[in-house]
C-alpha cells in the first residue's frame, strides 16, 4: 500500500519511497566530510545526517570506501563544471585572473568544497585508485584554464592556485586579494 507521504507498507513494515536516496547519501557524505574529515566519517554519521537507517547506507554502497569514492567523484565533477563555467564566462585573460583570485579567496566556489577537496588530495596520495578522480579533475581544470592561457602557463597556474588556496585557507592572516592577483599576473606575464 502506498501512502500520501510516499511511504510504502509491505506486510508489517513501512518504508519511505525515496528514489533519490543514493544521490542524497553521496551529497550528505560530502557534508559529513566537511564537518568531521574522512577520519571522522562513518556509516552512522552519514545515516544520521541523511535521516535514514544505517542499513540504507550499506544497501546502496558496499563499503565506506565506495561511498567516499562516489562522494569525491561528485565533488570533483561539480567543482570542475562550475570552474569551467566561470572561466568560460571570462571574456579575457585578465577577467580569468579575477575569477581565479576569487576562487582562491573562496568568494566564488561553493561552500564546503575546500576541506573535502583537501581530504580527497590526502586520500589520493595514500590510495592510488583515487588518483583517477584527482587526475580527471586536474585535466578539466587545465582545460578550463587553457581557454585563456598557453599550455605551460596553464600548468603553472593550476599548481599555483592549489598552493595559494591552501595558504589562504590555513593562514591566520590570509593573503590580500591584490597580492594574490599580482602573483597570478606574474605567472602570466613574467617580468
Amino acid at each position: 500500500m502506498t501512502h500520501s507521504d510516499g511511504s510504502i507498507t509491505t506486510g508489517t513494515a513501512t518504508r519511505r519511497f525515496d528514489p533519490d536516496r543514493r544521490d542524497r547519501l553521496i551529497d550528505t557524505t560530502l557534508d559529513v566530510i566537511a564537518r568531521h574529515g574522512v577520519a571522522g566519517t562513518t556509516h552512522r554519521k552519514i545515516a544520521a545526517a541523511a535521516d535514514v537507517p544505517v542499513g540504507s547506507v550499506t544497501y546502496h554502497f558496499a563499503s565506506l570506501d565506495d561511498l567516499l569514492a562516489a562522494a569525491f567523484t561528485r565533488l570533483a565533477e561539480r567543482t570542475a563544471a562550475q570552474y569551467a563555467q566561470d572561466l568560460g564566462a571570462a571574456a579575457s585573460p585578465n577577467e580569468a585572473l579575477d575569477v581565479i583570485s576569487g576562487y582562491i579567496l573562496g568568494m566564488l566556489g561553493s561552500p564546503g568544497t575546500l576541506f573535502p577537496s583537501y581530504e580527497l588530495y590526502l586520500m589520493a596520495a595514500r590510495r592510488p585508485e583515487l588518483r583517477r578522480i584527482t587526475d580527471r579533475w586536474m585535466a578539466r581544470s587545465r582545460a578550463a584554464l587553457g581557454r585563456h592561457f598557453d599550455e605551460q602557463t596553464t600548468v603553472m597556474l593550476d599548481a599555483m592556485i592549489e598552493g595559494l588556496s591552501m595558504h589562504s585557507a590555513l593562514s591566520l592572516e590570509p593573503l590580500p586579494r591584490n597580492l594574490i592577483r599580482e602573483a597570478l599576473q606574474r605567472v602570466v606575464t613574467p617580468q
